[in-house]
């Protein structure tokens, strides 16, 4: 089906489009229905040239959803809702804020949906996101191995980086975002391996290397030849696309059937997003 108000190209033949010819600060409801099914059909948007204040920003989020629970990240002061994704130039050895494949929050009982991050300041170089399409992950999968993960559930924790013994209770000044590890952080939650899509139906993995840390019912050693397979085939390069950030672009994406990744290729530079996700319901 054509659009009328927006043009959308894609970005890769898996998964993105760069979506242009709209303001999103003054989305009429044609407008924005248009690009809520580049959303569903793209899976991650990404507009340029979008300078919106941190009211603007949030006004955007909830014209898809109610906000999403952030827990362990201190919002900003005023905007609880969005949290600074943020890396100085002079922060040698600090950890990168999402510098790993994973999906937002998995841990939670309801995981959000989706996430609108926005470029304040962006490295002359380097910063780029990537994100993999978790739909195509599924679907490359051998007949058997669809039958074997069809019942299983993974066991989603965020312990290994929010949690009483994670990278940032043992680490407290790896970043100068405000985080506040704690024993929630232990806490587990099991979601299926394979997921449905609650608008398009289609069936997405749904396990990521930074938040899933086993198989229900069994131990992390046991789990790990399967969980490893999975991470690494749900990332190959086929399944992939990469966003070059500019100032003032916006990306927003799927967390239901993507997972993405932040570059740390940047040292010596100031890297500044704000950052705002929309509540999702339980994976099934």
């Amino acid at each position: 089906m054509a659009y009328e108000t927006i043009e959308v190209r894609p970005i890769a033949g898996a998964l993105g489009a760069e979506v242009s010819g709209v303001d999103l600060t003054d989305l009429g409801n044609q407008a924005f229905s248009e690009i809520h099914r580049a959303f569903l059909d793209h899976q991650v948007l990404y507009f340029q040239d979008q300078p919106l204040d941190d009211d603007q920003l949030e006004e955007l989020t909830l014209r898809f959803g109610p906000f999403g629970d952030t827990p362990f990240v201190e919002g900003m002061p005023g905007h609880p809702n969005i949290i600074e994704v943020r890396k100085d130039a002079d922060e040698v050895g600090a950890i990168n804020f999402g510098g790993r494949w994973h999906s937002d929050f998995s841990f939670q009982e309801a995981p959000p949906s989706m996430t609108l991050l926005h470029s304040r300041v962006t490295p002359p170089a380097g910063g780029d996101t990537l994100y993999t399409d978790m739909y195509g992950a599924y679907e490359a999968l051998s007949p058997g191995m669809k039958e074997m993960l069809k019942e299983c559930s993974a066991v989603h924790s965020a312990r290994r980086s929010y949690g009483t013994g994670g990278r940032f209770s043992k680490n407290p000044n790896a970043t100068r975002m405000t985080v506040h590890p704690s024993a929630e952080g232990d806490k587990e939650m099991a979601h299926p391996i394979v997921r449905t899509h609650p608008e398009t139906g289609r069936k997405a993995l749904f396990v990521n290397a930074v938040y899933t840390v086993r198989l229900e019912d069994m131990t992390e050693a046991e789990s790990a030849p399967i969980l490893d397979y999975l991470y690494e085939h749900s990332t190959r390069p086929e399944f992939t696309c990469r966003i070059r950030w500019s100032e003032n672009a916006l990306a927003i994406w799927d967390n239901r059937c993507t997972q993405h990744y932040a570059i740390n290729d940047y040292h010596g530079h100031a890297r500044l997003m704000h950052r705002t996700t929309c509540a999702g319901d339980r994976p099934v």
